[in-house]
């Protein structure tokens, strides 16, 4: 074999590489802001999909942001203990446990509702990329469940 026949495990020739640097890159960023209201970035997007659909199941809130439970059952619980959210059983299925925005999580979507415009002004890109990059991440991800 030559050299050439493992430029495809060159770093520079991944494109997963660039994807997982610059996700790491954009939560750093994130930190500052979500750390003033006291939530991890995986709770953040908790929260989000939360103050939209305003309860869920926990196999949604999964679907929805591409968790298993195993990650979420911990992060849930510990959104609760901090009050913004609740957890009970369905009563239409008690195998499935519900979860929903509580009036303190309600009050800090107040606080978070900057969050996202500070972002835009610290990533560096302008509203047309933004736009590409999204429609070409979002090609990818319902690929994740084949």
């Amino acid at each position: 074999m030559s050299v050439s026949d493992f430029d495809s495990l060159k770093l520079e020739n991944q494109l997963c590489f660039p994807l997982y640097a610059a996700s790491r890159e954009i939560i750093r960023r994130y930190k500052p802001y979500l750390d003033e209201i006291d939530l991890t970035y995986t709770q953040y997007i908790v929260m989000m999909v939360l103050w939209e659909k305003r309860t869920l199941t926990v196999k949604e809130v999964g679907e929805y942001l591409y968790l298993d439970s195993g990650t979420l059952t911990p992060l849930l619980k510990k959104l609760e203990a901090k009050g913004l959210v609740s957890r009970n059983r369905s009563v239409e299925d008690e195998r499935a446990l519900c979860v929903s925005v509580t009036p303190l999580g309600e009050k800090l979507r107040e606080k978070a509702v900057e969050i996202p415009e500070k972002m835009a002004g610290c990533i560096g890109l302008n509203g047309e990329d933004a736009l590409e990059l999204y429609r070409l991440l979002y090609k990818i991800l319902p690929k994740a469940d084949s």
